[in-house]
């Protein structure tokens, strides 16, 4: 029978141990939910630490708005198409008589392809003489050509035409399904209908955005924005440069959660509880749903509102604390916005730090016996 002292010195040295083993810092994903806290404001840290109520969520959850300035949406669609200089246009001359003037010899039409704007303005067509054509329309060019060669051959038919790829265009680059240049037809006067004439867009309509780039005026919108708000299907003008790109934000997930990695979004707007979610959950061996946090930097305007004070300058450190359990927490989470640059941290459960004590003084102790009875 072992006396009371061994056990005490056994219970001592155990002790001893199982502090020595915590003091060397044991494995862990991160820091601890009281270190964080102790980095706050209020504990002579430079973050401020703010538990997540509606109050919080109604100031910091706002998300960036896409939409294009007013300079955009006040422009008007274009009238019918008008030719410029350098333009290229086709001509078809009807001539119903038996001794036309331009029409060959057994046929009734004659075609006058790549009939070029000068520099000018002007063309030239036979029998019509030099005519101007920048700045009007394909019809009223029709009409002078008409009136002109009505002088010399009775009740002529005209058909003006620009060649494809000439004129009023827009370039559309990026994650449509046909990149390229388009002329601004009747049809594709708007945005979303210049977007589906290049095919749609060739990603997930969710994150898609638009850029449309006008000079020296830059706006974006999400896709599914000029379907949803059609006041921001904006007309176009020539020159017009429209880029189709996928969303590029990303939150960072670090911690006891199901995956540690760089997230990007899968929507427009993404909660804590989608963005826990979409790495896989909490991990349920490691995890402290009590110590969810998300770091962020704010903007001095949103930092003065959340902590009620108007001396503060420049962009500031804030952590914000969700606690699961709490009869709300989900709910809370749930209205909480992830934005872009975000970190998601998901501290670990004081007992999963004393399993892993506990495994580590064991299985220290057990060596130690090991290498003890190989040597005796």
């Amino acid at each position: 029978m072992k006396s009371p002292r061994l056990r005490l010195t056994k219970g001592v040295a155990l002790v001893a141990v199982l502090a020595v083993v915590a003091s060397c810092g044991l494995p862990r994903s991160g820091p601890t939910k009281n270190e964080i806290i102790s980095g706050s404001v209020m504990e002579d840290g430079d973050a401020f630490v703010l538990v997540v109520d509606d109050r919080v969520n109604l100031v910091a959850s706002v998300t960036p708005a896409l939409g294009f300035s007013a300079g955009f949406r006040d422009a008007s669609p274009i009238g019918s198409d008008t030719i410029r200089a350098g333009d290229v246009l086709g001509l078809t001359i009807w001539e119903n008589v038996r001794d036309p003037l331009l029409v060959p010899a057994g046929q009734n039409a004659t075609v006058l392809e790549e009939v070029q704007v000068d520099g000018s303005g002007f063309i030239f067509v036979p029998y019509a003489g030099r005519i101007r054509a920048a700045s009007n329309t394909p019809d009223a060019i029709r009409r002078i050509i008409t009136e002109k060669l009505e002088e010399q051959t009775p009740d002529p038919q005209v058909q003006v035409r620009r060649l494809a790829g000439d004129g009023a265009t827009v370039s559309v680059v990026g994650a449509v399904a046909a990149q390229g240049v388009y002329a601004i037809e009747r049809p594709t006067r708007t945005l979303s209908a210049m977007i589906a004439r290049a095919g749609g867009v060739a990603i997930q309509p969710e994150i898609a955005q638009v850029t449309v780039v006008r000079g020296d005026h830059t706006g974006e919108i999400w896709f599914e924005d000029l379907y949803a708000h059609p006041g921001h299907d904006i007309a176009l003008r020539a020159g017009d440069r429209i880029f189709v790109e996928q969303d590029t934000r990303s939150f960072t997930a670090l911690g006891a959660t199901g995956t540690q990695s760089r997230v990007a979004f899968e929507s427009q707007t993404i909660s804590a509880i989608e963005a826990i979610a979409q790495v896989g959950g909490l991990n349920t061996n490691l995890a402290d749903p009590t110590g969810v946090f998300v770091f962020r930097n704010e903007p001095v305007e949103i930092a003065s509102q959340l902590v009620a004070r108007n001396d503060l300058i420049g962009t500031q450190r804030v952590i914000y604390v969700l606690d699961l359990t709490e009869p709300n927490g989900m709910f809370m989470a749930r209205d909480f916005a992830i934005r872009d640059g975000d970190t998601v941290y998901v501290t670990e459960a004081p007992f999963s730090q004393f399993n892993k004590t506990i495994s580590a003084v064991f299985g220290t102790l057990g060596s130690v016996s090991t290498a003890a009875a190989l040597g005796g």
